[in-house]
């Protein structure tokens, strides 16, 4: 317990809080900028249990607003979890930390929360987050949601019973800013990430938690709370689960302004499987347990072992299924 002595001292925390984060289970879904600021909070102060989900990678474009990873982790293209990870067990070995390479979807998010406490939301899509709303809501979960974009961000505690993200946000939004179009803030990211944490601790703590929408500007320095109601006809709350009863197939799924595209093949293959098909014709750049990376026609793949695949270098879905078709099959 002494590494946590300055936090022990709080009033709002003491010995016997301490002691409850520390058998407290929280989930991450998404280890980018807000993922990875919170997941280095949370492991300081001592939580339990961390899982940290993304599917994504560490790019040298990340490192201005992604506060745990460096230039090393972007060299090797080392998956975001992967990366937390390995900082995380650093930071603090008295924890448990569970680095999950993953695409959250409709078939595994409810085996991913199970038995969890809390979950974080750092998400960069807001089909991901009525899906969390969804699962969460169904399974009596907490949930915290977090969103940042240029100097604004905004977080909301979502707690079984009260109003769900629906009740705030009734629809998918036809189209939204993003990172790659209008840029972070990288002191956003940290207000934002830094007020979640703290509601996630009152959340473990029992403590009382804001219940209305913060909306933060960094660059302005405007902070504004936003009322959030219970919605009599909201799907969520009504047990209409759109987004987490939605069927999935094969998908082709273009990453934001990065050139690239992400398959999730109907039938899962493993890593060595498709090592074994490429080997003699690719250029093998990495061949790891959680991570097979190679070229061929000046295209990278990038195979994980939930069996998903970024090909980059490729801006029309027909050329990725092309590719796909050539060389995975």
């Amino acid at each position: 317990m002494e590494r946590y002595a300055k936090q022990i001292i709080l009033k709002e925390v003491g010995e016997e809080g301490q002691r409850k984060l520390l058998v407290s289970k929280v989930a991450i879904i998404g280890c980018g900028a807000l993922g990875s600021m919170m997941a280095n909070n949370l492991a300081r102060a001592g939580i339990g249990k961390i899982k940290v989900i993304d599917r994504d990678y560490v790019e040298l474009d990340n490192l201005q607003r992604q506060f745990l990873y460096d230039e090393e982790d972007a060299k090797q293209s080392l998956p975001k979890a992967i990366a937390c990870y390995n900082k995380l067990r650093k930071i603090n070995s008295e924890i448990e930390i569970e680095p999950v390479i993953a695409d959250v979807n409709p078939s595994n998010i409810e085996s991913l929360i199970k038995g969890y406490d809390l979950v974080l939301d750092a998400t960069d899509n807001m089909e991901t987050r009525f899906l969390i709303n969804d699962a969460c809501h169904k399974n009596r979960i907490p949930w915290i949601y977090s969103a940042v974009i240029a100097t604004e961000g905004m977080t909301l505690n979502i707690l079984p019973g009260k109003a769900c993200l629906r009740c705030f946000i009734q629809s998918m939004p036809s189209s939204l800013p993003t990172c790659e179009t209008e840029g972070i803030l990288n002191t956003t990211v940290a207000i934002v990430a830094s007020i979640a944490t703290t509601e996630a601790m009152k959340i473990l703590l029992g403590k009382d938690v804001r219940e209305e929408a913060l909306y933060v500007d960094a660059w302005r320095n405007e902070f504004l709370t936003i009322k959030v109601k219970k919605r009599k006809n909201c799907p969520t709350c009504n047990g209409n689960y759109e987004f987490l009863n939605k069927k999935t197939g094969s998908q082709f799924i273009a990453l934001c302004g990065r050139n690239a595209y992400q398959i999730m093949p109907m039938k899962k293959l493993s890593i060595e499987d498709v090592y074994e098909k490429v080997k003699k014709i690719a250029k093998i750049l990495a061949y790891k347990d959680y991570m097979l990376r190679f070229s061929i026609e000046n295209y990278e793949f990038i195979v994980f072992p939930d069996g998903r695949i970024i090909i980059k270098g490729v801006k029309d879905e027909k050329i990725a299924k092309s590719l796909y078709s050539r060389y995975i099959g």
